[in-house]
């Protein structure tokens, strides 16, 4: 049996081993499926940065893909063609300038940029992300996808490939038909542009970490209604932690162009595969068996050199637009991923050494205390979906009005095999003094794989939504999702055939004070399909509840400056948590528990002047459930964020900025029963940009400027987050 790859790990016996929720699948669901051209564009006061702004795509208007090209919107959270001021729900979005400024070239760092989501690294090749205190289970590619129903993401996504990346935060509306009260993470791709532009960049960091990157898109045809665009990167490079080695190559390629007078065809195709060694399954152990917490050294870590985990991605869609006249048009959509997992693990655990049924803590004079086990297995998913929606505007009452109608299918299955250390052995027994090198533990022969779990998910959907213009200033939008979700499968052994369905309703009122300043309050409900098992191996029943917001959005300084002050309560029923018991296949039980979280959150984001560029955020949180006020120890009460950059004034080839988050104090309690806790912390980062020709720029990133040390996360498991750290980065733009 292996070690809960889902559930937080027990220190003295073997947790989860839940074969198809080890994270594989979650991650191919969340990034398998990309959507509707029309459904996830760039948002418009974004889109002209890249592509207009000339006169040959002014001229060129006329020719259908040209315009889609040139005015890309974002559905937000509704799947309506509405700006992010006029949507009833919280939006923030980090764009692909900020991404590169700040040396964000991974999903986790990208994240780390936006208002109210929290990364939590808890293993070096395994993240969850909440937002308002909960999980992030649904995330999407151009406005389509999956839920993601552990919310955990296995592997470093490469980010060069994405436009933005957009967080709805509060409950997930219509856009996948069940959710719960995090929010949504929806990343957009790169699309062909209007005109001839590309860039390359090499790179060179701390640890010798080294990336290389080109971007190049051209229109194949003189009419510009064809055109294509390829992104590539790699990176290597070692690591903080002992041991711990990286690379990842991403590539993409993607063609866009006119069929016929109104219609529109996109196709795509992507593939990364990272490879990291020195891993850590699990992570520290903090307490010592007298109560004390320990310190260690900011690279300790549990692997040992023979460990790796290697991933491979690979995505395909094709997105097929027809304008109906004037008003309405129809987005036809499929997508495929097929992503697999390759992986040798050692994990380390506390000893019962008196078989109480208590772990022990280390022993403080000695070290002692820890227990390995050696693990190995492989996995693959592949995904299929297809969409169909129409968009459009109606009149009545003397008034215009949105709407949008859609239907989806979806199918993943999934296949784990895994194989067992040879035993007895030495990766079985008490482990050295920690920390103990990283070549302490030989490694075990392995035995032939098996298959472990098989998995095959469904989910079929309608919706529809409109937007009502009651007055000029005064809109309704309403909204329904139904949705039929069916899995089946078997995981050592035990048998698993469920079918739920649910209609969930969207509503949503937005009211212009005046032209800068909008009013409006949401509801969505709950809905969420969940994995864990209770102590009768019984899938638990889906969690249901009801999301409320409130909020005020207002335009400053001539509509260069968005804020948004929200308030926002979400009561979640039947919310799987952990029991701190297990079964007797050494799987974590689960409980259903009803959790509620409320707070007010405060984002503003935009231009203060000419050449500086804004986005604070701050979060400030309560949740009780279970554990009364403690729920969730780990999740931080109170939160901000800070994005700056500028140019200087009076020599705008010289750019700078700085980027942190704060967060209040964490805690948690290990399965031996003491409690780690983490205080308050903040992390600064910062760069400085030169262009010194037209074309070419070099940039320098420092992050942890003030080497603040910390735990990443006490979530399941946790370690040391990076030190002080740069980024010597050379691009040049044709």
């Amino acid at each position: 049996m292996r070690p809960n790859r889902s559930s937080r790990p027990s220190r003295s016996r073997r947790p989860d081993r839940r074969a198809f929720a080890n994270g594989h699948l979650p991650l191919a669901i969340a990034l398998a499926l990309a959507g509707l051209s029309g459904t996830a564009l760039a948002a418009p006061q974004e889109a002209a940065s890249a592509q207009e702004g000339d006169a040959s795509a002014t001229d060129l208007d006329a020719i259908m893909v040209v315009g889609q090209r040139a005015s890309r919107v974002s559905n937000g959270a509704t799947n309506l063609d509405l700006e992010i001021k006029e949507t009833p729900q919280s939006i923030s979005v980090v764009t692909g300038e900020q991404m590169r400024l700040f040396g964000a070239n991974s999903v986790n760092d990208a994240l780390r940029l936006a208002t109210g989501v929290r990364v939590d690294e808890w293993e070096t090749n395994r993240t969850s992300y909440s937002a308002r205190g909960f999980d992030i289970l649904n995330t999407q590619i151009d406005g389509v996808g999956l839920p993601n129903s552990w919310g955990i993401a296995t592997g470093a996504q490469d980010t060069f490939g994405y436009e933005k990346v957009e967080v709805i935060r509060g409950a997930n509306g219509l856009l996948t038909g069940v959710g719960n009260a995090s929010g949504t993470i929806n990343y957009v791709r790169k699309r062909p542009t209007n005109e001839a532009q590309g860039m390359v960049g090499l790179s060179y960091g701390s640890w010798d970490t080294v990336r290389a990157e080109a971007d190049y898109s051209t229109p194949f045809t003189d009419d510009g209604r064809w055109a294509g665009r390829v992104v590539a990167a790699y990176e290597e490079g070692d690591s903080w932690l002992r041991a711990n080695q990286n690379d990842r190559t991403f590539l993409y390629g993607v063609v866009d162009g006119q069929v016929g007078d109104n219609g529109t065809l996109t196709v795509g195709y992507s593939h990364q595969q990272a490879n990291s060694d020195g891993i850590m399954w699990g992570a520290l152990l903090f307490m010592n068996s007298d109560g004390t917490q320990n310190e260690w050294p900011r690279d300790a870590t549990t692997t040992q050199d023979w460990t790796y985990w290697d991933t491979t991605n690979e995505t395909a869609f094709a997105e097929y637009v027809h304008q109906l006249g004037a008003d309405w048009r129809l987005n036809v959509s499929y997508n495929y991923r097929r992503a697999s997992g390759d992986e040798d693990m050692f994990y380390a655990y506390l000893a019962d050494t008196d078989l109480d049924g208590t772990p022990d803590g280390l022993d403080p004079a000695t070290g002692l205390g820890l227990v390995g086990y050696p693990w190995s297995g492989k996995d693959e998913v592949t995904s299929h979906l297809g969409t169909a929606s129409l968009n459009g505007v109606y009149t009545m009452f003397g008034r215009q009005h949105e709407a949008v109608i859609g239907v989806s299918a979806s199918r993943s299955t999934t296949e784990n095999w895994e194989r067992s250390a040879e035993f007895p052995h030495p990766a079985w027994g008490l482990l050295p003094p920690f920390p103990y090198p990283t070549d302490a533990i030989p490694e075990p022969s392995w035995s032939e794989f098996s298959q472990s779990a098989e998995l095959d998910q469904d989910l079929k959907r309608v919706f529809g939504a409109t937007r009502i213009a009651v007055t000029e200033r005064f809109k309704a939008i309403i909204g329904a999702n139904y949705a039929e979700y069916r899995r089946e499968g078997v995981s050592y052994g035990v048998d698993f055939d469920e079918t739920t369905s649910h209609t969930s309703p969207y509503a949503g009122l937005t009211f212009d004070f005046t032209d800068r300043v909008l009013g409006y309050v949401s509801y969505s409900d709950i809905y969420q399909p969940q994995d864990q098992s209770d102590a009768d191996n019984r899938l638990l029943d889906a969690s249901k509840g009801v999301n409320y917001e409130a909020g005020i959005k207002a335009e400053w300084l001539d509509g260069r400056l968005l804020t948004t002050l929200a308030v926002f309560k979400a009561d979640q029923q039947g919310l799987a948590t952990p029991t701190g018991e297990y079964n007797e296949f050494g799987q974590t039980i689960y409980a259903p528990v009803d959790v509620q979280s409320e707070g007010v959150e405060f984002e503003a984001v935009g231009k203060l002047g000419d050449n500086v560029d804004l986005v604070f955020g701050y979060t400030a949180l309560e949740m009780d459930g279970l554990n009364g006020e403690d729920t969730y120890p780990w999740v931080p009460r109170r939160s901000a964020n800070l994005v700056l950059s500028a140019r200087a004034p009076g020599y705008a080839p010289l750019s700078y900025g700085v980027g942190g988050r704060w967060q209040s104090g964490i805690s948690n309690t290990e399965s031996s029963g003491f409690t780690v806790r983490q205080d308050s912390y903040a992390v600064l980062n910062a760069f400085m940009g030169w262009n010194f020709v037209e074309n070419a720029s070099v940039r320098l990133n420092v992050n942890n400027v003030f080497n603040e040390k910390y735990i990443n996360t006490l979530r399941y498991s946790g370690y040391y987050g990076a030190p002080s750290n740069y980024t010597l980065t050379l691009d040049w733009r044709f």
